[in-house]
């Protein structure tokens, strides 16, 4: 009779499998445009896996003000707050486009990061990475202007520098891109039409907005 070593070298691990098949407390869920994936205040039992989408995260104070804390891109984890004991949900995630999603029980997710030290490695590289992206949120928040600030975001949410090239974002938000919104405190849609002008990004007919790398030479000048 093989050893339990023996049968796992055979059956090698495979990560990209794990995170695309039905097994062992994992199933796949569709979420279209603007449908909750769970809210604030949910039960935190289980870690999902942004297949295909984009997602947005969000917080609501006691008051009643939101505040979007993330959005994150195919090949994300969320809600893996479950694995350190949180009880709740802390944040919203709602879906911005058609999205596909993993959902790993909160036990499976255990059992395989302790089983398999390649997707553990890879999750921990994730995690890091986010966490390195939050602290470059918050020097970006406390010492760059407004107009940097836009910038950095639009990069960001494009791909830029990524293997793909940038894409087209979801539709403009904040009304007429030539209009002046008084009730706009950062000046986004003073700083969207002046990227515009200067040919940084473009509109489409059909409410897509689309971002140059020229846009870069902004968040590079001091």
């Amino acid at each position: 009779m093989r050893s339990r070593a023996a049968a796992r070298k055979l059956g090698k691990f495979d990560t990209k499998t794990f995170l695309s098949t039905l097994n062992g407390g994992r199933k796949i869920l569709a979420f279209a445009k603007k449908r909750t994936i769970f809210v604030q205040g949910d039960s935190s039992d289980a870690v999902f896996y942004l297949q295909t989408g984009r997602i947005k995260l969000t917080v609501v104070s006691k008051s009643g003000k939101e505040a979007t804390i993330g959005i994150l891109n195919e090949g994300a984890f969320f809600g893996e707050g479950c694995l350190t004991g949180q009880p709740l949900r802390l944040c919203a995630a709602t879906a911005l486009t058609q999205c596909s999603v993993m959902r790993i029980e909160k036990k499976s997710m255990m059992e395989v990061l302790h089983r398999e030290h390649a997707f553990s490695d890879m999750f921990v590289a994730y995690l890091l990475s986010r966490n390195i992206r939050y602290e470059e949120d918050l020097v970006d928040q406390l010492f760059n202007s407004s107009e940097k600030r836009l910038a950095r975001i639009l990069l960001l949410l494009a791909h830029f520098g990524k293997e793909d090239a940038p894409e087209t974002l979801i539709a403009y938000q904040s009304g007429d891109p030539g209009r002046d919104d008084r009730h706009d405190s950062l000046g986004v849609s003073f700083f969207m039409n002046r990227f515009r002008k200067l040919g940084f990004v473009d509109y489409h007919s059909g409410g897509g907005l689309q971002v140059h790398s020229s846009l870069l030479s902004i968040v590079l000048h001091d």
